[in-house]
């Protein structure tokens, strides 16, 4: 399996599947974050260690983002939710956990909050103050004539800044979420802070679970793999037999 998914614009989203040697419902669905896309080595690590445990996974690029179509200067939060809504509809037949990662993990809560067909959430290194996120990283440059972090693919865009203006925070929307869910982040991470973790952990349900990973940076770069093993840990015993 590895369908050819466009999203509401017709913009084809690039994906890569690891299948398992077995028949499986489930399905983790990975989303990077901002000046992101599907090949960093936090999700490859990901894919290949839950694939290697029985589950099957689909990392995606978002629109504008990788090989993905469409254009950087119109990826924001509000998009890659039409984006994640046109992957679901792809796996009609799948039970969906979604994982998440920085302002992908925004996108999975704005997601989980409203669409029943993700069964699991997993956030990590989760953004929650996105308008707080917008101003710390790029309050100081000029919207249309600058860069993110310096990346020339990667200009900084007015309806990009906007949009993270207009959610403001994703933090009212924890308690609407009704499923399983998985908070990852690291003590060391200077992009999101651990605070927007704790600040989420308090405002969602019972059954949300914040699990802090000491020293561990934003992209988990030297802690990968324990980064999977603690999501394999969650989520395997949760898996339908």
């Amino acid at each position: 399996m590895n369908p050819e998914i466009r999203n509401e614009q017709g913009e084809r989203i690039d994906c890569a599947f690891s299948p398992v040697h077995r028949e499986a419902k489930e399905i983790l669905v990975i989303g990077h974050g901002v000046t992101g896309n599907k090949d960093r080595p936090w999700a490859e690590t990901l894919s290949r260690v839950l694939s290697a445990a029985g589950m099957p996974c689909l990392r995606i690029s978002f629109s504008g983002n990788g090989d993905s179509e469409g254009r950087f200067e119109d990826s924001t939060i509000s998009k890659e939710v039409g984006d994640l809504r046109a992957v679901l509809d792809a796996l009609p037949d799948r039970q969906i956990t979604y994982a998440g990662h920085s302002m992908g993990a925004a996108v999975g809560v704005l997601s989980a909050a409203r669409d029943s067909r993700i069964r699991k959430l997993i956030s990590l290194a989760g953004m929650v103050h996105t308008a707080d996120f917008a101003m710390r990283k790029f309050g100081d440059q000029e919207a249309g004539n600058s860069t993110m972090w310096d990346k020339a693919d990667c200009p900084l865009s007015r309806v990009y800044m906007d949009d993270m203006a207009r959610i403001r925070s994703v933090l009212d929307h924890g308690s609407e979420i009704t499923v399983p869910w998985l908070l990852l982040h690291g003590t060391a991470d200077t992009v999101v802070p651990l605070s927007d973790a704790t600040d989420m952990i308090q405002a969602a349900r019972p059954q949300a679970e914040l699990r802090v990973l000491p020293q561990v940076d934003h992209v988990f770069s030297e802690s990968a793999e324990l980064m999977a093993s603690h999501v394999a840990d969650w989520i395997l015993p949760r898996l339908s037999s």
